[in-house]
């Protein structure tokens, strides 16, 4: 068996003096608490603090950064226990599921999902061992007994690993029971929600015109009308805040922003309610509400995310056998300048709004994004995110968009995982690569060194906090 030891001076530089810097930088900020502002997982876990059930459901069958890449050399999804939408069957012998996952574990070097799951068998298991065929029985024993104590449930975990807050993400027709259930029981850890309303905002899901139905009726408003909509929006933020939520978050396939006049959007909501529903109708509905959410945000002081960019369930026979979110999302181009104008027309100027932009198209870094926020007031980069939430996905964030942006006008880091355990293994990736960053910029004499020591806590800490409002 071979060793499995994590190195202290991993993704640090190699030139001895400029890593020397960024060992310094990040002995102040390696311990500081983990500020997760984004993200989706589950509010059940933290307000029943049931036991998880076993390695593979808590590491394998629910992460599609795992079986996407087991999927792409020939790995079935049936035989990693993802469930059908029609309930066929699928293996169930979780055993099983981790031996594959382990015969397969190769296929993950060089990636940042083989740094996060090393980072969860060494700090959070204390394995000492590499995974593969021949271990997979060993990992599977530690892993399912850690499991079965009380030190390893959900509330336990979030403790240990030094978790300040954390933000769950709920769609709108959420009774938002668990948050409820989680204030109720007395635990002291601090999980809020988000408001995600892409359901009732995107006339292109299916079932829309059920959805907002039920979504005026959850609000006690009437659907009949574009007002009584928005005031439904308007209760169900208020709700969703009376849950902790500081922020608002929209999956839009484009950045696309629209100012229509009051009879133009009375007979857009009139016809997409109606359907069908054609692509530009459902996109200048989309954009219009974006703008709203925006007015919303500036009267209610939610801050405001936007996620635009992806092709979602790429893979029509995943997507019809599995359903979304199995692994197939692949990154679209994306533009901005022109897109948010009709918005930034309206509120850029304005510093009551706080909207982060992400994005998928790394192009765009230096062409747009950084330009944008480096001038409007209410404009600030998330990020980088989803595939690029890895080590050269940051440097290359960091080498584009500093120089125009700055960094204030960034907002620290954020996860966005559904996967639990990885959320001190990716907060302790990016504060590594920051360290990395500024201890360059101080060994080539472009920031002081007791800059870059504020600026190692900032990104670590302060940026998020601030730009969340937490």
């Amino acid at each position: 068996m071979k060793p499995l030891k994590l190195h202290t001076d991993r993704l640090f530089p190699a030139e001895p003096r400029t890593r020397d810097i960024a060992r310094a930088l990040h002995a102040t900020v390696r311990d500081l608490p983990i500020v997760s502002p984004h993200g989706h997982t589950d509010p059940r876990w933290f307000a029943y603090d049931d036991p998880f059930p076993n390695p593979s459901e808590l590491l394998i069958v629910p992460d599609h950064y795992v079986f996407r890449m087991l999927m792409s050399q020939g790995v079935k999804l049936e035989e990693l226990g993802v469930p059908t939408r029609d309930g066929s069957p699928t293996e169930t012998d979780p055993r099983a599921i981790w031996h594959r996952f382990a015969a397969h574990y190769h296929l993950f070097r060089g990636t940042p999902s083989r740094m996060w799951l090393d980072w969860v068998f060494a700090e959070t298991f204390g394995i000492d061992v590499r995974l593969g065929a021949d271990t997979a029985d060993h990992y599977y024993d530690v892993i399912d007994a850690a499991l079965k104590t009380p030190a390893f449930r959900p509330r336990a975990l979030f403790e240990r690993h030094g978790i300040e807050v954390i933000a769950t993400t709920e769609g709108p027709l959420d009774p938002l029971d668990h948050h409820r259930a989680i204030r109720a029981s007395g635990w002291g850890g601090r999980v809020i929600t988000a408001y995600r309303p892409d359901p009732v905002m995107d006339p292109a899901v299916r079932g829309f015109a059920d959805n907002v139905r039920a979504f005026c009726a959850m609000a006690g408003e009437d659907a009949g009308s574009f007002a009584g909509y928005l005031r439904a929006h308007e209760r169900r933020r208020a709700d969703f805040r009376a849950a902790g939520a500081t922020s608002t978050d929209h999956g839009h396939p484009t950045a696309f922003t629209a100012h229509l006049g009051k009879a133009e959007i009375e007979a857009l909501y009139a016809s997409v309610m109606s359907g069908p529903v054609s692509d530009r109708d459902a996109e200048l509905f989309r954009g219009h509400m974006l703008v709203e959410m925006a007015r919303m945000s500036i009267e209610d002081g939610m801050v405001m995310q936007l996620h635009p960019g992806v092709h979602r369930s790429h893979n029509a026979a995943v997507l019809a056998r599995f359903g979304r979110d199995k692994g197939g999302d692949i990154p679209a181009a994306g533009e901005f300048v022109q897109a948010l104008k009709p918005l930034l027309d309206l509120y850029g100027n304005d510093p009551r709004l706080t909207l982060i932009l992400f994005t998928l198209d790394e192009d765009v870094y230096s062409r747009e994004l950084a330009p944008l926020a480096g001038h409007y007031p209410a404009l600030r980069l998330g990020p980088p995110w989803w595939f690029h939430d890895s080590p050269e996905g940051m440097r290359r964030f960091r080498e584009r968009a500093t120089e125009t942006a700055g960094f204030y006008n960034m907002v620290g880091f954020n996860d966005d995982t559904r996967a639990f355990l990885s959320i001190p293994a990716r907060h302790d990736m990016a504060r590594r690569m920051d360290c990395a960053w500024l201890a360059r910029l101080v060994a080539e004499h472009r920031l002081e060194e007791d800059e870059a020591f504020e600026l190692a806590r900032a990104l670590s800490y302060d940026l998020v906090k601030q730009a969340y409002k937490l």
